[in-house]
């Protein structure tokens, strides 16, 4: 049976008259699917693989032993050890060969680092819309023709079938259909995670692990969506194993005016009021004449924890860490880890023996944490040389921090340091916010900054700033595990001009964002990074993408501020969130028992 009748969900939908493949399949093959042949990733079937494995297991110890005999005889007579004769020669080619041939056998792929694209982090000197900026991959793997195109017919492949993901799996020449495929998922014989390598087509792996999902779950995933995403986009790189897409809606706050610009800010969000509500704050803005920030600081962190044996050799390193006469030296090992890498100083604590190194550093339009994790390994190397006894514990010791709320992120910053003011008019506070100067300023005191104390906030004297923050770094491709510390905020207000108008302003000592890498690349989150003006690199000058960035999310943080206290001021905060938060469709869908 053919396999797209045998397993529909795997099938993307094709056009009739638009049929687009590459390879046509022999007839033959599919009256005989279960005909021997190769693997569609070009994969030996397993009888030859036994047989191989019967040959190069005695090849690799026989020529093992005949070295070793070579190499005990020449020290024995005092012969050079690089004379080689035809037969060393030989027998050295044997064990080479043998051995990358057993270590892939047992699942090590020597040469896989070879092939597997470069971070795109490293990458981030390539100019802002140029073609080279997207994420490259093997082309026989999750390949997929440009639309419109009538590709010739090719002779069938010798190694692998090409991995179209918009061919019908009808026109793909496979040793088991998706049904008998769903089914060794199931029993373990082929592993989720590999098939995309198995399959060569991103696209119907992802169906196949979906539909393996729904036989071993019993749960229908009717409303999560498959088709119309690229997934050959996040083949190692942004998600593994997916078995489809979440879909969120994006709403433009704005426009605002920062520094003299406008700037249309997307927030991607299902709560409601959140677009509606900063939009608000950002026009309060807007007519008073605009915000304006300042970037404080940019480095990225990164904090090993090393152990010695006594408090006393783990307190010498700190000394020469903290060494101003070492700093060069140190310095020029961590700088080779990438073009965009600019060591900033180093902050040492210590717990007994232990010892907590934070590295800072620049990292370009990158956020960088791979940048300076690559920087702060080489460091450690060059450290065993003075310091043998050191035992590294983890290249993260927490004391950098990540994705966690800290007192150090909060006091000495992570990232972008930004602080972004704005004066806003009385007659805009009256007539946009509907409230009044005295009543924001004594609301601010009351909640965000006594209110937060009560609590025992870190970081969180503001109203919501991680509403915004999260919005806009799932708009554009940011981490957003990193919310945590890029949130700490304290919102400041005051009454100026004789108590007429409001100054209000926004601290935010840890905005970790970046503008290429990681899901910055995928083609939603980089049409909205072009919205706002920071897709990809700035070549003139590295950083200048991100650091924009970072100033965008707290103008935008700003406006949402000034609107909800506005809003809380009046007691307008339930009337408006059961006005807008609240379906009218009643959701008659019921949970599978």
């Amino acid at each position: 049976m053919v396999a797209g009748l045998r397993f529909p969900s795997s099938m993307p939908p094709c056009h009739k008259d638009k049929v687009r493949h590459s390879h046509p399949v022999d007839a033959s093959s599919e009256a005989m699917p279960s005909s021997p042949m190769k693997a569609s990733n070009g994969a030996l079937p397993p009888s030859i693989r036994l047989t191989n494995y019967n040959f190069f297991f005695p090849l690799f110890f026989c020529a093992l032993y005949y070295l070793m005999l070579r190499w005990r005889d020449k020290v024995r007579t005092g012969a050079p050890l690089h004379n080689l004769t035809l037969l060393d020669m030989a027998a050295v080619g044997a064990l080479v060969s043998s051995t990358i041939y057993l270590l892939s056998f047992f699942g090590v792929d020597l040469f896989q680092p070879l092939v597997t694209p470069p971070s795109n982090e490293d990458n981030d000197f390539i100019p802002a819309g140029s073609s080279f900026n997207k994420p490259h991959f093997p082309p026989a793997l999750c390949s997929e023709p440009a639309s419109g195109l009538a590709l010739v017919p090719l002779p069938a492949p010798k190694m692998a079938v090409a991995c179209v993901s918009s061919l019908p799996v009808d026109r793909v020449a496979l040793s088991a259909d998706d049904d008998e495929i769903v089914r060794s998922v199931l029993d373990g014989t082929i592993p989720s995670y590999s098939l995309e390598s198995k399959l060569g087509d991103c696209r119907r792996a992802a169906g196949v692990r979906r539909e393996a999902l729904r036989r071993a779950t019993g749960r229908s995933l009717d409303g999560l969506p498959l088709d119309g995403f690229d997934y050959g986009s996040i083949l190692g790189q942004c998600c593994e194993m997916p078995v489809g897409y979440v879909t969120l809606p994006v709403g433009i706050a704005g426009p605002m005016l920062l520094d003299g610009r406008m700037y249309q800010v997307p927030m991607a969000t299902t709560e409601g009021c959140l677009v509606a509500s900063t939009n608000r704050g950002l026009k309060a803005i807007r007519d008073s004449g605009g915000a304006t920030s300042v970037v404080l600081r940019d480095g990225m962190t990164r904090a090993p924890a090393v152990r010695f044996e006594s408090a006393k050799r783990a307190a010498e390193l700190r000394l020469y860490l903290e060494d101003p006469l070492n700093f060069d030296t140190l310095s020029a090992v961590f700088n080779k880890s990438s073009r965009f890498a600019r060591l900033q100083g180093i902050q040492c604590a210590m717990a007994g023996k232990n010892l907590y190194m934070r590295f800072s550093s620049s990292t370009g339009d990158a956020m960088g944490m791979n940048m300076v994790s690559k920087g702060v390994q080489n460091v450690l190397d060059f450290l065993l040389s003075d310091f043998p006894d050191m035992d590294v514990i983890s290249i993260s010791g927490n004391f950098c921090s990540d994705k966690k709320p800290a007192a150090v992120n909060w006091i000495e910053g992570r990232g972008k340091s930004v602080v972004c003011e704005a004066v806003i008019k009385e007659e805009v506070v009256k007539k946009v916010l509907r409230t009044t100067v005295p009543a924001l300023v004594e609301l601010n005191v009351l909640k965000n900054l006594a209110g937060s104390a009560v609590a025992g906030a870190l970081g969180g004297f503001n109203a919501h700033a991680a509403n915004i923050v999260s919005a806009i770094y799932i708009a554009t491709g940011q981490d957003p595990a990193q919310n945590v510390e890029s949130s700490h905020c304290i919102t400041m207000m005051e009454a100026v001009k004789g108590g007429k108008d409001l100054h209000i302003s926004v601290t935010m000592p840890s905005i970790e964002v970046g503008t290429v890498g990681g899901g910055t690349s995928l083609a939603s989150q980089a049409a909205l990074l072009d919205l706002l003006g920071v897709k990809g690199a700035n070549v003139e000058s590295p950083g200048t993408n991100a650091r924009l960035l970072a100033t965008i999310v707290a103008g935008a943080v700003l406006g949402g501020e000034l609107s909800l206290m506005s809003a809380l001021a009046t007691g307008h905060l339930v009337k408006s969130h059961m006005k807008y938060n609240r379906s009218s469709k009643v959701d008659s869908t019921k949970a599978t028992p």
